[in-house]
């Protein structure tokens, strides 16, 4: 069942956005060679207790972190560590905070150091993606619009869509209907009407699409090791077009 918000609900949501924009602003400048990815957990943790939301991810299915680091060939639920970030590194940082009972969600992939050219392309054309999909978020539209165009977008570069893992609706919880592949044909899904939130996340590999699950129970990689990028950004429709909740992130 998906739920539509009222304009309040967006509101608080908001206001969640608006705690994790600060969150990610504050994470940012320490991405260097050097850090480790549980030092940066604990700056968005005091960062977001500090505001007096709650970091969404800490506990959430036992996971045991407040927010999730991937590295390189990691697609999506690194856990921070003590493992240190060096030249050349990718890293896909992943944050969600509750407040007031509503959830926001929201990621980017971010160069440790230098990096080579075709990392550096994979990187814009998962952001792209991104912003293809949300100019589709309009009222009348279906869910597989969305889809569609990230899986062209990424395919046309000649890099892989990951394909076990989806967008997803968001609000009073964290993962809601409908759910957002991010491949299929257009025109198929529920139509796209004001007050439905989305969470829209294209997760892409420069190789091949498939996955494997690390020992870990949470670490999801590429299974040939190629590097990936994941963009998300926390969206709501009106009666104007998208309402980018969470920009100002990247």
């Amino acid at each position: 069942m998906i739920e539509i918000k009222s304009s309040e609900q967006i509101g608080k949501m908001r206001q969640a956005s608006e705690i994790l924009v600060g969150a990610f602003a504050e994470i940012k400048p320490y991405i260097k060679p050097g850090i480790t990815t549980k030092q940066l957990d604990d700056i968005a943790r005091k960062r977001i207790t500090s505001s007096g939301a709650r970091c969404a991810f800490l506990g959430y299915k036992g996971f045991p972190k407040s927010i999730c680091t991937s590295i390189n060939e990691e697609i999506v639920h690194g856990i921070p560590s003590d493992r240190v970030l060096k030249e050349k590194d990718i890293l896909s940082i992943d944050v969600g905070v509750e407040y007031k009972g509503y959830f926001s969600d929201a990621a980017i992939t971010i160069a440790v150091g230098r990096i080579g050219p075709k990392i550096t392309k994979l990187i814009e054309i998962t952001k792209d993606a991104l912003y293809k999909a949300i100019d589709r978020v309009k009222l009348g539209g279906r869910i597989s619009d969305i889809s569609c165009v990230i899986q062209e977008h990424v395919e046309k570069n000649k890099f892989s869509v990951i394909r076990d893992f989806v967008g997803h609706g968001i609000g009073a919880n964290l993962h809601e209907d409908p759910q957002i592949p991010n491949f299929g044909q257009p025109g198929m899904g529920v139509r796209l009407k004001e007050g439905m939130v989305l969470a829209i996340e294209p997760m892409v590999s420069y190789g091949k699409p498939e996955i494997e699950i690390l020992d870990d129970g949470w670490t999801a990689v590429t299974l040939d090791r190629s590097f990936t990028a994941h963009f998300e950004h926390t969206v709501a429709i009106t009666t104007q077009g998208p309402e980018i909740l969470t920009d100002g992130i990247m």
